[in-house]
Parts: structure tokens; sequence; C-alpha cells
């Protein structure tokens, strides 16, 4: 969420940042700025009123110790008139907060000063392209071939049971996602994140805090009768844990990560560029989560790409680092970075990762803040990303590894594996 004072004071910037979103309603800056000038001369009036109907109580009680009754009484009978104008004040003042917080919600991030201007994922930047695309042969299988052959992933067992977008994972095929998580948790380990479980199903004000609501509830699993949400990544419980929380300058950054299932209703998802593992309702994900200086936020940022990227590097996949234009960013991102793997069966680029840096977006409706060696609270800034969301790495190891002898595995994965093949 933005802070009220920035976009009072940068409204030119405000506005020019927004409209590298292609942002449809820009009137709302105007009608913010509008309501918050309104909102201060209110509470400078109930202040004033305030303070005057106190000073009045203190004067009554002085003129009575002084013995002059008629003055007081005379001073007492304005009092009631003071009481209501506070009253009245007051809830002009709740409204006021009321109006300008839901405009202001409404708000998406503001862009980085390097996110290029555009209006789809046709106009994302290609910052770099890494490893040779493997050939296949002309009979190469896409992976939800691959998967039935070696009996490793049944899509129709899983749409039986629940539905399309929930696949059943099966002898190899679970055990690679158990040996992907446990790749994935011990590196982010090694790169100093600590490990947490968190809860899956979060409350409103978890999910306010970090923003998918109310941008986002329409893609969430809600549990109507307990007004729960199902998480759709772990970012939401691990930035929660700050919610409310003012850090100390020299506990940053935090580091944390968490492997969760996730759960996203994916609504309008159709064709075949979803078949498969290439969109799913459920699937599997370690996250990592920092809360770190404004001062190093996005050097931090540049840290976690480079993560994701050795993690692909290790997995011997091709990739490609995109940095996303302003009409294909998330609603709370200031920057973001996409990383995309290449699935040789289907010849197509799928995305894995995405990497973003919040700024303040999520710490101020979080209030989550660090205190500095002045004492001064201040709105820390949050990053997140995935390392690594496991379908589409799943899809693009069956179908860049297979071979006539079957399905080869990593080097890097084969401890956690403990097979070298399926077959």
């Amino acid at each position: 969420m933005l802070q009220v004072s920035y976009i009072r004071e940068n409204r030119e910037k405000v506005l020019e940042r927004l409209s590298v979103r292609n942002f449809k309603q820009p009137e709302l800056v105007d009608e913010i700025i509008a309501l918050d000038e309104e909102r201060r001369q209110t509470q400078s009036q109930l202040d004033s009123t305030s303070a005057e109907a106190n000073s009045a109580a203190k004067q009554i009680g002085e003129l009575m110790r002084q013995g002059q009754k008629a003055q007081a009484e005379e001073l007492k009978a304005k009092t009631p008139a003071l009481k209501e104008k506070v009253k009245e004040l007051g809830e002009k003042l709740a409204s006021l907060e009321e109006d300008m917080q839901s405009k202001i919600v409404l708000l998406p991030n503001l862009p980085h000063s390097s996110v290029p201007a555009g209006v789809s994922a046709e106009d994302n930047e290609v910052v770099l392209e890494n490893g040779a695309k493997p050939s296949l042969s002309d009979n190469a299988l896409p992976h939800w071939e691959l998967a039935a052959k070696y009996d490793i992933i049944d899509f129709e067992l899983g749409n039986k049971i629940t539905g399309a977008g929930f696949p059943v994972y099966k002898g190899k095929g679970a055990k690679l996602q158990r040996a992907l998580i446990n790749f994935f948790l011990d590196d982010a380990e090694q790169a100093g994140y600590r490990e947490m479980q968190p809860p899956i199903v979060v409350n409103e004000a978890s999910g306010f805090g970090t923003g998918q609501l109310p941008d986002k509830e329409g893609q969430m699993y809600h549990v109507g009768v307990d007004n729960l949400y199902l998480i759709p990544t772990a970012e939401v419980p691990i930035t929660n844990l700050y919610r409310d929380v003012i850090l100390k300058e020299d506990e940053l950054p935090v580091k944390n990560c968490a492997y969760t299932p996730c759960f996203r209703r994916e609504a309008g998802s159709y064709g075949a560029h979803v078949r498969g593992l290439n969109r799913l309702h459920q699937f599997d994900k370690v996250e990592i989560v920092q809360v770190t200086h404004p001062d190093n936020s996005y050097q931090t940022l540049e840290e976690m790409s480079a993560h994701v990227q050795s993690l692909l590097q290790k997995l011997e996949l091709p990739y490609r680092v995109l940095r996303l234009c302003g009409g294909d960013m998330g609603f709370t991102s200031a920057l973001t970075y996409d990383m995309e793997v290449w699935c040789a069966a289907q010849a197509r680029w799928l995305e894995v990762s995405s990497v973003s840096n919040f700024e303040t977006f999520q710490s101020n409706r979080l209030k989550l803040r660090f205190k500095g060696k002045e004492g001064k609270a201040q709105l820390a800034h949050t990053l997140n990303g995935s390392a690594l969301a496991l379908p589409r790495i799943v899809a693009s190891l069956l179908e860049n590894n297979q071979t006539e002898k079957g399905i080869r595995i990593p080097a890097a994965l084969v401890p956690y594996t403990r097979f070298e093949w399926i077959d």
C-alpha cells in the first residue's frame, strides 16, 4: 500500500509511474489527495475542539474551587455543544479515513525506474539467457505422455479424486517431488535462509498484509465457514510473521524459507498451454523471503535472482531471466524478475520463478518496521522469490532429459532421488 504522505508530496511522479503500469484509474490519485486534505483539516478542527473542551473542564473545576459558582455554571452550559461537536468531528474523521483507505488500496505499487513500459508479457525485457537448448529426437514426447509411459504422474486419477489440476504423483514421480523439495530447502539453508513451516491457511488480515486481498480474492480458495484462505504461496504466511513487528536494524536482513503446497483457482485458464503440469490448482513450492533495510533491497533482489539461477544451473536446465514490464507486473511489486526454463518437447519457455522487490508496499500494510541507531521507526523493504516451484521444473526435467533408455536425473539431484534414471 502506498503511503498517503508520499502520494501527496509526489503527485506527478506517482501519476507518471502508474502510467508505466497502464493503470486505468489515475483519477484515484487526486481523489485520495483531496480526501487527505479534508481529513487533515478535520483532524485539526477535532484537536482544537477537544483542546477547548478540555480547557473548559479545567476552568470549571478551578472556578468551583474559587467559589465562583455562577461563572462555573455559565461555562458548564457551553460544554454540551463542545462535546457534540467533538463527536461529530470524530465521526466525520472516521468516515473520511475509511473512504480514503478504500481508495488507496486500489492503487498498485509504483514500478521501479528500471521497469520497461509495456502492456503484456510480449513487452518483457530479456535480461540474459543461459544454457544450450537440448536437441531431441523426432519421436520425443511431452511430459504428460512421459508421465503416463513411466507411470509416475496420474492426471486422470487426480481428476477422479478432486478435479482437473490436482495430479497424483506415483512411485519415482512422488520420489522426484520429495527430492526436489529437499534439494531446494538444503540449498536455501546453505544460502543463509532459516527454514520455517507455516500454516497453509491464512486469515483476511494476512491476505491483506501481503496484497492478495482485496486484489486476488477470486484466485484464492476460500474456506467460507471459517473465513480463511488457502495460501497461493508461502510468501503470505512467512511475510506475515512480521506483521505489527518492529525489528532492530541489526536484525536485518531477515531471511526465511519454507516449503508448502500452494493453491490457486486459476480462473479463466484454459487451452493447450495449460496442459499437464503447465498449470495446476495445487502444487509444491519452496519460497525464499527477505526483510531488508531500504538501502540494500535492490542488491538483495539481485542476490535472490542469482540464487534461483544457481538452482537452475545445478539442475542443468537452460533458462532465461526476464525483467517484467509495467503491464505484466504483479499488483504489489516494484520490480520483478521472472525465470523461465526451456521445455524441449513443447518447444516453449515456461515460467518457474518470480523474484520481486515490494519496497514498502507490503510493509506499510503489515506495519512492519525497524528502528535504526537514532531510535526512529521506519518501514522495512520486503522481497520474495520462488526457489523453486516444482510443476514446470518437473515438466522440463522429464522432457529435456528423455532418452531411449529412460529419463536421466541430473547429477546434483541423484543424492536426493537415490536413482539415476526413470525407466
